[in-house]
This record gives C-alpha cells, structure tokens and sequence, in this order.
C-alpha cells in the first residue's frame, strides 16, 4: 500500500494521538519553518513591486512551493517504502503527526488563559503572539480574552479539521500540501501594499483549500456545543446569519459558531502593526466575556476535533463499502 497518498484510518488516529500526547516539541525541527526558508528565499528573487509581474511571480511561487512540498513528501514517504511496509507506516505517521497542530494550538491558549487567571495581564501579552497577529499592547485583559477565542476558533479549521481532511483525502502529501498553502497565505497573503499583487494567488489558494474545512469545522464545534452543554441551536443561528459578515470567505464561519455557543460578541476594531482594522462583530453580547471563555471555547476545540475524526472515518468506511458493492 502506497502511504504517500493514502493513510489508513488507523495511522491517522495515531498521528492525532501523537499529537495530542506530544504536541510540537521545541527540538524538533519542524517542516513548517522549512516551508518558510523557501518562501521567504522565493519572495527575495522573485518579488518585484511591478504589480503584473507580481501577480505572476507570485503564482510561481505558489506553484513551486506546493509542488516541492508535496514532491519531498513523496520522496521521503516512497523512499521509506522500500525499507518495508511497517517502516513507511511509521514515516507516514511522523509526517502526519507535523500537519496536526491540536496540542500546540491548545498550549499557546492555555498559558494566556494561566497569566489572566493570576491577574498578569503582563504575560498574558506576552503569550499572546504564538496566537494572533494583532498587537499586545492595545488589548485589555477583555480585548485578549475575545483574541484568543477568535484564534482558537479560526485555528481549528486551518490547524486540525483541515490537516485531518487532507489526510483522509490525500494522505500525507495532500495533507503537506495544505500546509504548505495555508503558511504562504499566512506570509504572503496579505492585502497591504507589499503583497497585494505579489501574494494573491496564495491568499485565493488559501480561501479555496479551506473552503469545505470551514463549513465541516463550524459543523463540528455546533455538535460540540452540544455535547458540552452550550449553545449548539444558537451556535448554528450565529454561523447562518453572521459568518459571510467576517472578511474572510472562511474564517467567519467557525468564529461566528463559537461565538454563538459561547453566547459572546467577537470581531470589532483590531490593531495590526500600527493601524486599526475594523471587522464587523459576530455573535450577540449576551454577556461579557470572561477568562473561563478561554477554557470553554479549548474544549469546543477539543471536542471538535473528536467529532470531526470520528465523521470523516465513517465517511470513508461508507464511501468504500459503497464503492466495494
């Protein structure tokens, strides 16, 4: 069996174990800061500040890196092949394993919630940054409060329902791919003047790659609602009714469906680099927010995931026991 474009649902379970269990250690390199070196190495020779020649420099770059990406994941995952079956399993499940970012995402929001908790807005901003990109120091304990949620709801999709689809899709190589897509988007696929031209194709990529993860992902966190006893049929209302209002085609649609089960308003004025970016809110202010919203929207995660696993497994074994007749 070829472990490059097809995992098994029992390797992907235990790449998520993996992940859960140890995260992304601090010593291990990993494949996300390689896929950077290449893109910033791509946007030294090929970024130009013409904007017809960005627009198509870019889409090489785009093309390249994502071909690259998914080439050396073929290349390590065949290479292991021929070492043995039970190898290549292994190999698969490491590189799996680095798509998944479960455990991280959940310890970067957790050691926020910790400094809020002991009355440290000072290292809460400090924390901040391994979540979000908009600056510290213009936030109130409130303002880091409804960051955090924005990021693990957003954070969700893009770190673990979309990895998981990909998986199951295309097994480790689409899954790379994806990673490889959603860290130029997160480089290059900004709408200022520096990239406005030269990263559109990685932003347009990103929006149609995370496309159905989005949806899949604020279906999930409805059902976790659900099962954890917050808000499940208003958290559907939110997402139909407010989820197109965010900027991004995507990321509204899980952070409206937090927002909703949570009962709390995100979105609003956040401030980037010196400048204020005013985003529409999402969800109704039933009630302010607090630090044991953090805690509540880290189990909708968890939860999440659980959910979205087990539906995307079933789907296989359904779709496969449909095709076998």
């Amino acid at each position: 069996m070829n472990f490059v474009w097809h995992m098994p649902i029992a390797l992907i379970g235990v790449a998520l174990l993996l992940d859960v269990i140890v995260g992304d250690p601090a010593w291990l390199p990993h494949p996300v800061q390689l896929i950077g070196k290449a893109i910033e190495f791509g946007e030294r020779h090929l970024r130009t500040g013409v904007p017809r020649q960005d627009i198509g420099r870019g889409t090489i770059l785009v093309a390249g890196v994502v071909v690259i990406v998914a080439g050396c994941t073929w290349l390590v995952v065949g290479v292991a092949e021929v070492a043995g079956r039970s190898f290549a399993a292994a190999i698969a499940i490491l590189v799996a394993w680095t798509t998944l970012a479960l455990c991280g995402l959940d310890t970067a929001a957790r050691s926020v919630q910790r400094a809020l908790e002991r009355d440290d807005p000072v290292a809460a901003r400090h924390a901040l940054p391994a979540l979000v990109g908009r600056d510290p120091a213009s936030l109130d304990s409130n303002g880091i409060v409804r960051a955090v949620i924005e990021s693990i709801a957003e954070n969700s999709s893009d770190g673990v329902i979309a990895p998981l689809l990909y998986l199951f899709i295309g097994g480790p190589a689409a899954a790379m791919a994806y990673k490889a897509i959603n860290t130029m988007d997160s480089m290059i696929g900004y709408t200022n003047a520096r990239y406005l031209y030269f990263g559109r194709c990685a932003a347009r990529l990103d929006d149609l790659a995370n496309f159905v993860p989005a949806r899949v992902s604020a279906m999930c966190l409805a059902a976790a609602a659900a099962i954890t006893g917050n808000r499940a049929w208003q958290a559907l209302q939110v997402c139909r009714t407010d989820a197109r209002r965010h900027p991004s085609p995507n990321a509204g649609f899980p952070e409206a469906t937090v927002a909703g089960a949570l009962g709390i308003q995100l979105g609003g004025p956040a401030e980037y680099d010196g400048e204020i970016e005013f985003r529409p809110t999402l969800g109704m202010a039933q009630r302010p927010v607090s630090v044991g919203d953090i805690s509540a929207a880290r189990k909708l995660m968890w939860v999440e995931c659980l959910i979205g696993f087990m539906l995307m497994a079933t789907c296989r074994i359904a779709l496969r026991t449909l095709w076998s007749k």
